[in-house]
Order: structure tokens, then sequence, then C-alpha cells
């Protein structure tokens, strides 16, 4: 089972030492290349901008005791570097996300999908079941409908709960990343069943 590595003080200490031994413009240029990196992030359309800055920092605080003695040129520079990786991996995600989504959009207009794979869908439906009710409405209709129809009803799903239509794509987002590891897990499980 792989363990989650969690920022300590002092990684971070030692992160900061590393971008300068001043730590007050440490600080300063902590709070520069986190800010860039958000700004980064948001401008391709990424709507957990801040999520993915902070896995950038997280991913350079874990590696600076091995990159720190030998690195040369300026710290920023490696923070861009790991935030590209960050940035395509979460790419790939939303890929993988849209195919399945087009499979449950498919299923929920024609109850069959001839090219979808059972076991995928069955996946999805099993882990939405495990979502509480609201949420699940909220997921499925953000969904539902394409062209103006989607625009429609996502601009009266953000006036219904009072929020902006930025703020409704990470709600929505947040809700996805609950159901991902669900479906990964079962995905994995069916894949051993069958001895993929």
């Amino acid at each position: 089972m792989k363990i989650k590595w969690v920022l300590t003080q002092e990684s971070f200490d030692r992160l900061l030492a590393w971008l300068d031994p001043d730590r007050e413009k440490a600080s300063t240029a902590f709070l520069e290349i986190s800010g860039k990196l958000t700004i980064f992030f948001a401008r391709r359309g990424c709507p957990v901008a801040e999520e993915l800055t902070d896995e950038t920092m997280d991913r350079v605080s874990r590696r600076v005791e091995d990159i720190a003695p030998t690195y040369e040129g300026a710290p920023a520079r490696y923070f861009y570097g790991v935030s590209q990786k960050v940035y395509w991996e979460w790419l790939e995600r939303e890929k993988r996300w849209k195919r399945f989504i087009r499979m449950f959009d498919l299923r929920l207009l024609f109850y069959q999908t001839p090219d979808a794979d059972e076991s995928d869908l069955d996946c999805l439906d099993d882990c939405l079941q495990k979502l509480d009710a609201e949420s699940r409405d909220e997921l499925l209709l953000y969904y539902r409908f394409d062209g103006r129809g989607k625009i429609k009803t996502r601009k009266k799903m953000a006036d219904d709960l009072g929020i902006t239509p930025g703020a409704l794509t990470t709600r929505v987002y947040r809700l996805r990343a609950r159901l991902q590891p669900c479906i990964a897990n079962c995905l994995k499980m069916r894949e051993e069943e069958r001895g993929v």
C-alpha cells in the first residue's frame, strides 16, 4: 500500500533554505513562485489551480534534499518544470474522466451503450450510488446536456446554489475527485478477477 507523503515543518524549512538563506527573502520567493504557479494552472483552464500548485510545492519539497546540493540555476525554474508534469498528469486524468462521462451520458440517454465496456459502466454506477443523493443528482445534472442545454442548465444550477459558474465547476470537480478513487479501485478489482 502506497503511503502518502506529508509536508513536514522540517521539509518546508529545507525548501525555504534552498530558495534563499535569508528566511524573509525565501518566504517572499515562495509566495511569488506559488502565485505564478496558480496563474499558470488557471490560465490553462484548471478549475483546481490552487490544488495543483500545492501538489507542485509538495513534490518539490519532497525532492529538495536530493536536488538542492547539485542543482544549478534559479530554484524557481525547477518548480516550473515540476508544474508542467503536474499539469500533464491532470490533463490525462481529465481525458480519462471525460471518456467515462461520455459513456455515462450515453447510458443515461439510451439505457444501453453498445460500444462501452459494461463493467466500466457498472463501476461508475456503483460508485455513484455511494455519493449522497444531492451530490449524485448535482453531478448527473451537470453532465446531462450538450450545447445550449448544457450552458442553460449549468447557469441555472449556479444561480440556484447562489455561486458563480466557476465555483460550480470547482464544486463538480471536487465531487468527481471523490468518485475517481472508487472507480479506479473497482476497475482494478474487476481486471484482477478477469486475470488481466
